[in-house]
């Protein structure tokens, strides 16, 4: 079954998508979620039992920052590994409080981030139909402001946000500077994060905290294994 805009406002009894709040679309057969990404006030969302191909459906929930339960269990798109499924479906919607009828718990999110996998948007959707030609790309490549705007959006995205309009972004260095490409990509990374935390509220600075105690924790733990890993190979060394 295709989900139409007319279908969902009948579901959910609504006169328009930004007004509709709760959905329930269970044992449909629906296989695409493109028709929810106006639905701007949804919290609650259960599509268990329907056709949902891949995860990559998800990213047309991603604009859904108000979205806390959602409902997915036994679609094609959650797989055989239910780890992974998890993981992978709070990266792209790190808001959500209960997923599958299981709450939703800060460690879980903090991992999803890390290790997690990035959903895609679906092939032939709007955002893969913008970029017309290769001179485009070369030229958003090359244009700092444009690199720092995508590195910015695209962690938003993984959090569930909105992207951020070109007016919001301060004025960078010229194209022109001459920096090496992993230098400018670091910098330009290290922008994007800055500029993110600015427009985070107090539970998704949560959520970063979490996250980012965990990358140090691995960080350390890595760099505890290489130092004793070195000392035996010294050790070694001076046996023989």
């Amino acid at each position: 079954m295709k989900l139409t805009r007319k279908l969902v406002l009948a579901k959910a009894k609504a006169s328009d998508l930004e007004s509709v709040k709760k959905l329930n679309c269970c044992v449909n057969s629906i296989l695409s979620l493109s028709p929810l990404a106006g639905c701007l006030c949804l919290s609650e969302l259960y599509l268990r039992k329907n056709m949902i191909p891949s995860l990559s459906e998800l990213s047309h929930l991603r604009p859904l920052t108000r979205l806390r339960v959602l409902w997915l269990a036994e679609n094609p798109c959650c797989g055989t590994d239910p780890t992974r499924y998890r993981l992978t479906v709070l990266r792209c919607l790190p808001r959500l409080q209960k997923l599958d009828n299981q709450v939703v718990t800060e460690d879980e999110i903090a991992l999803a981030l890390m290790e997690g996998e990035e959903v895609t948007t679906p092939p032939g959707s709007l955002q893969n139909q913008l970029s017309t030609n290769g001179l485009q790309d070369v030229e958003t490549e090359n244009d700092p402001l444009n690199y720092n705007m995508e590195e910015t959006n695209k962690i938003r995205e993984e959090l569930g946000m909105k992207p951020l309009p070109r007016d919001k972004f301060s004025s960078l260095s010229s194209p022109s500077t001459r920096e090496s490409k992993p230098s400018m990509k670091k910098t330009h990374t290290l922008d994007a994060v800055l500029l993110l935390l600015k427009d985070l509220d107090e539970e998704e600075l949560r959520v970063v905290h979490t996250a980012t105690q965990n990358r140090l924790q691995m960080y350390t733990l890595d760099s505890d294994m290489l130092t004793e890993s070195q000392h035996t190979q010294k050790t070694a060394e001076i046996q023989h």
